[in-house]
């Protein structure tokens, strides 16, 4: 409990004031009143300027209830997935607070813009996409990715401040197509091979895990998958072209 419980004080202070924050603070007030001096202290804190853990977790959180409930079911495949994500990232300690917390936060209404604006002037670019990357696999959990998922996570992608080759490239991870591998690397199928080559060195180094490094090594090793599948998607065509 105590690393969850510093991430949460860490939370609640990196997005004092705003929807987050209220969201979150509402979810654990119990816990702020009890005997936790991490929660207590971080909460006190204000924002740092920096994407902290603590604030990423709880963001990720937040927005992981929302696109739980946009299909109108929350699914033991998608919280079997989140708790599999956190216990292999954070623990089973820490796994299980979580799981908690979430079945908290998906009692309560989320103002997903609101939520995503804070996010957006509050985090970094690379932040934002991990966890776009995370919310679609929350998505494809039971099999497939629901049209209204797909539709909640578009306008988290936009409310984020993403762009929209930024959202099909990842999206594209999720939700295969015969172009899939052109649009992981945010190219056209009619690319030169130079272009193709220009462009993978481009997403490898925007995709990188290094770019999530100041979260820590738990969420540098989760962004290590979005990294293997611009990776995949070049050999792939490489393999196509007959590229050497």
């Amino acid at each position: 409990m105590a690393k969850f419980g510093k991430w949460i004080g860490a939370g609640l202070g990196a997005f004092a004031g705003g929807p987050i924050g209220a969201i979150i603070g509402f979810t654990v007030g119990s816990m702020i009143d009890g005997s936790s001096d991490a929660i207590k202290t971080a909460t006190r804190t204000g924002y740092s300027g920096q994407t902290t853990t603590g604030g990423y977790v709880m963001s990720l959180l937040v927005l992981t209830a929302a696109v739980m409930k946009a299909d109108g079911k929350v699914l033991k495949s998608e919280l079997d997935y989140v708790k599999k994500f956190m216990v292999h990232n954070f623990g089973e300690a820490s796994a299980t607070e979580a799981i908690r917390m979430l079945r908290d936060l998906l009692e309560q209404t989320i103002p997903v813009n609101e939520v995503c604006n804070q996010i957006n002037r509050n985090m970094n670019y690379s932040a934002r996409l991990q966890l776009l990357h995370f919310l679609f696999g929350i998505a494809q959990a039971d099999g497939e990715v629901d049209k209204n998922e797909k539709e909640l996570i578009a306008n988290i992608s936009r409310e984020m401040g993403l762009t929209d080759k930024d959202f099909e490239s990842i999206q594209a991870m999720f939700v295969p197509n015969t172009e899939a591998d052109y649009k992981i690397l945010e190219i056209e199928p009619s690319a030169t091979n130079d272009e193709i080559k220009k462009a993978y060195r481009r997403m490898a180094m925007k995709y990188h895990p290094d770019k999530v490094s100041t979260l820590g090594t738990d969420f540098e090793n989760a962004a290590k998958e979005k990294f293997q599948s611009v990776n995949k998607a070049y050999e792939n065509i490489k393999k196509e072209r007959n590229i050497l």
